[in-house]
């Protein structure tokens, strides 16, 4: 099995991390969507990251589609059971994917467009939807916390963790700890656990644990 995709997007390293919660042996390809469009245009046609070859050669794409994939070969899943703990872990994963995405849209505002061609109106929407996603995520975490062991992880707070590590590492401006203090903390310490630190957003952290192997 290969997770094709960097790990500095958010997607690709939910990816990564739910692997090693399952236990699932994997190789990872770390290709860009930008630097290496062509090279990963020959594994996946769409270059959409993350990609998944499975053992059988079939590439699935999209985060959610791919652990739905991963569950089922473990044969256990990354949800609360209960109904009502299952829906609040729902809002508490949206919540997370929407921010995740709307610090993708400022970073590529200012990294894709040139400066010339910045649209005030639209940064000001979007990191007021990326703040609203962070607060939320803040507030429901302090009601709920969810659970930040590698054993009792579940997908709501592994998208949290991951959300406002992306956005510390992305924006030139990160929203400081004390904005959202639950989240951070949940985050900090999820960042400590073995399937964090083996599946590090950044590249000052050299990937060596059982089950992952990162291609040359």
């Amino acid at each position: 099995m290969r997770l094709i995709g960097m790990l500095d997007s958010p997607f690709v390293r939910r990816v990564a991390v739910a692997l090693q919660l399952l236990e699932i042996p994997f190789e990872h390809d770390p290709l860009s969507v930008f630097s290496t469009f062509e090279q990963f245009g020959r594994i996946n046609p769409v270059v959409k990251a993350p990609s998944f070859v499975c053992d059988d050669g079939t590439v699935l794409m999209d985060s959610a589609l791919i652990i739905e994939h991963l569950e089922a070969v473990a044969g256990r899943r990354l949800w609360p059971e209960a109904l009502a703990e299952r829906t609040r872990a729902l809002r508490v994963t949206g919540l997370a994917l929407a921010a995740c995405e709307k610090v993708m849209q400022i970073v590529y505002e200012h990294h894709l467009r040139p400066a010339d061609k910045l649209h005030a109106p639209w940064l000001e929407r979007v990191t007021g939807q990326m703040m609203a996603a962070l607060t939320g995520l803040d507030a429901e975490i302090a009601r709920h916390p969810p659970a930040a062991t590698q054993a009792a992880m579940t997908q709501d707070g592994l998208c949290a963790a991951i959300a406002w590590r992306f956005m510390q590492i992305k924006l030139e401006v990160p929203v400081p700890d004390a904005t959202c203090p639950a989240l951070a903390a949940h985050s900090a310490r999820c960042e400590a656990l073995p399937a964090f630190r083996s599946t590090p957003a950044d590249d000052t952290v050299n990937v060596s644990t059982p089950g992952y192997r990162a291609r040359p």
